[in-house]
């Protein structure tokens, strides 16, 4: 009988934290100028990232993108997702996507890294709406832009599971916390915040990364 996956409840003053904690190293070592969030997990954790980053980078404006992917199904009758066996894209930049992306450094954002699938399926796609853009420039001009257009990841918190993709080895990545194999349950994902911030203090005493 397989073993029951344990859960895990956090609360936002615990996200911020850290955040907090991790976005000094994201500024002094990427610096990026645009943050793309990969919904929905990605949505709160890219907010507060912009507050912190924005301190730390002496308030440059930083622009949010939104992108929506899923890799997690509904279990019938129940509130429950599962993994799915395919990433499903269900928004994206647009049409003129490239121009924002080209030229400058975009920090891709989610909430967890599982399997991998769901990032390696952003940074793939987005590489590819550059390469797209850049056939419209004269290609003496390409090399340049292309070095100049360049992309990192950052995770919440990064499962230390077997992944089942991978991510270039330039790509830059960062992640708040390490986590074995637990279900995390976020507070965006409650119903009654204030059953689940009694549940997480319960966690947090019980359950060790």
């Amino acid at each position: 009988m397989a073993e029951e996956v344990q859960h895990f409840r956090v609360t936002y003053n615990y996200i911020h934290n850290l955040i907090r904690n991790v976005t000094p190293k994201i500024a002094a070592e990427f610096n990026p100028d645009l943050l793309i969030a990969i919904g929905g997990g990605g949505f709160v954790p890219a907010r507060i990232l912009r507050t912190y980053l924005r301190e730390e980078m002496d308030r440059k404006t930083l622009q949010i993108q939104a992108i929506g992917l899923s890799l997690y199904e509904p279990l019938p009758g129940t509130t429950t997702e599962q993994l799915g066996n395919e990433v499903i894209r269900t928004q994206w930049l647009g049409p003129d996507s490239g121009k924002l992306l080209l030229g400058k450094r975009s920090l891709i954002v989610d909430e967890i890294d599982d399997t991998r699938k769901t990032l390696h399926y952003a940074l793939s796609e987005l590489q590819k709406d550059v390469e797209k853009e850049l056939l419209l420039y004269p290609e003496s001009e390409r090399d340049a832009l292309r070095s100049a257009t360049k992309f990192a990841v950052f995770v919440v918190h990064n499962k230390t599971v077997p992944k089942l993709a991978k991510l270039a080895a330039e790509v830059p990545y960062y992640s708040g916390a390490e986590v074995k194999d637990l279900w995390l349950e976020y507070p965006w994902e409650a119903i009654n915040i204030e059953e689940h911030d009694r549940l997480a203090s319960t966690d947090a005493k019980s359950t060790h990364f």
